[in-house]
């Protein structure tokens, strides 16, 4: 089953019952198209086209969080969209990820601006990693989603930075003007 989705400048694809073998020969064959994600997650392969204002939204949050972790003086590693990997089973690109205290082969926190909804059947991939903490940004809103005995619980506040005003910084990425939002969140943690 394929199903297409193009809503402004947003494109996903979704290919059901692709074997891992299939998904390599298609990363391959993508290797030089810019612009373009894979993800592979146990038989489902999606295939999503990067579009500015997804990443306008996610080097803001970026930046965001970086400020913060300075104001607050966290030790962080930022791994950035760096690619996961399950041999045979999942390989994706977060839209940004995090260490916190040590660098680790595993993120602690990863973010994905979300283009599509279902962003609780993406949790799976990050699952088979065991990451501890994911966000979905999604038309405006950060779900959080934290590991607890194995599976995601939706938390409304974070794990990982317990302290950061979750509503503040979704207002923050709101605003019309980058230097705004940076100036809003300077001023809450001064």
């Amino acid at each position: 089953m394929i199903q297409t989705l193009t809503e402004g400048d947003r494109e996903h694809i979704v290919r059901q019952f692709v074997t891992w073998e299939q998904f390599q020969a298609l990363e391959s064959a993508f290797a030089d198209i810019g612009g373009v994600r894979l993800t592979y997650c146990e038989g489902v392969l999606e295939i999503l086209g990067i579009k500015r204002s997804d990443e306008m939204i996610r080097t803001l949050l970026g930046a965001l969080l970086g400020q913060y972790f300075m104001i607050k003086h966290i030790w962080f590693v930022s791994t950035g969209a760096y690619t996961q990997s399950l041999q045979g089973r999942a390989k994706f690109q977060s839209d940004l990820s995090y260490n916190f205290d040590t660098e680790k082969e595993i993120s602690d926190l990863c973010i994905e601006v979300v283009v599509t909804s279902g962003n609780v059947a993406k949790l799976r991939k990050y699952q088979l990693l065991e990451v501890p903490e994911v966000w979905f940004w999604e038309e405006g809103k950060i779900s959080i989603f934290c590991l607890r005995s194995g599976d995601y619980v939706q938390s409304s506040h974070s794990l990982c930075l317990p302290d950061l005003d979750i509503e503040h910084l979704e207002q923050c990425l709101l605003m019309d003007s980058q230097l705004d939002a940076m100036l809003a969140l300077a001023d809450k943690y001064k």
